[in-house]
This record gives structure tokens, sequence and C-alpha cells, in this order.
């Protein structure tokens, strides 16, 4: 919250305000690789999207609390969607796969899966990202 636009190195990289947005914008689209439902936060790809670069100009951005709050309400919602799934609908195919994806999103469970490593690749960043703006790690 205090810094994030803090770069992960000192050549660059995703800093925590375009990682949370990116997760978040990811997390919208479970409701429509899954159920081929719209993505509520489509209208951020253009800042948080795959291929998008990080800008470090804060007014480019939603506020911080508004992107984290967002991510988290989407968050919850997909967990609970996850928990009408069951366990039985694991193995269905999602709705809409992205083009690129149909080996790793062969079924809701993968594309579930897929989610959480994607989420654990960028939080990497991010703990880079606090080291780099003199904060300890996490836990």
């Amino acid at each position: 919250r205090e810094n994030p636009l803090a770069r992960p190195t000192s050549r660059g990289g995703n800093h925590p305000l375009w990682v949370l947005g990116h997760i978040a914008v990811v997390e919208g689209m479970i409701p429509h690789a899954v159920f081929g439902e719209a993505n509520p936060v489509q209208h951020w790809w253009p800042l948080f999207g795959t291929g998008s670069q990080p800008t470090d100009d804060p007014g480019a951005y939603p506020p911080f609390e508004e992107v984290l709050a967002t991510y988290r309400d989407l968050r919850k919602e997909n967990v609970g969607r996850l928990e009408e799934v069951g366990e039985a609908g694991l193995e269905q195919p999602p709705k809409v796969i992205p083009p690129g994806f149909e080996d790793r999103m062969k079924t809701i469970g993968r594309t579930y899966h897929l989610i959480a490593l994607h989420q654990m690749f960028h939080l990497g960043q991010v703990a880079d990202a606090r080291r780099a703006a003199g904060k300890g790690p996490f836990v």
C-alpha cells in the first residue's frame, strides 16, 4: 500500500499495483472461461491484461484500494462458484478456453489450479518489490 509502484529490480519489472490489477483481471476471466459469462473487469484489460506494460504514472491506474477490493470481491465470488461446481464438476470442461490454453484448461479443476499457480508466480514479484522497497518478507 505504501509503495505500490516499487519495481522488483533495478531494471524494472512488474510493480505491486500492476500485479494486483493483473491477478484481478485474470480472476475476472474465471466466470468467462468456466461459465461463459462476461469478465466484470474487462475494462481494465488495457492496464493490467496480458501484454500490458506497467507504468510508473500512478494516475494511469485506479486507486490501489479499489483494485484490492475488486480483486477480493472477485476471488470470494470465484471460490463460492467453485464450491457450487463441487468435486464432481471439476472434471467438466470450461465453457470458453482462451486460445493457447487448450492443454492447461481442459477441465474446470485444471482451470482453477492454473489460476492458483498464476497468482503464486506473480506474488513472487510482489515479494521482490517489497524487498526492493526496503520492506521485510511477507512471513
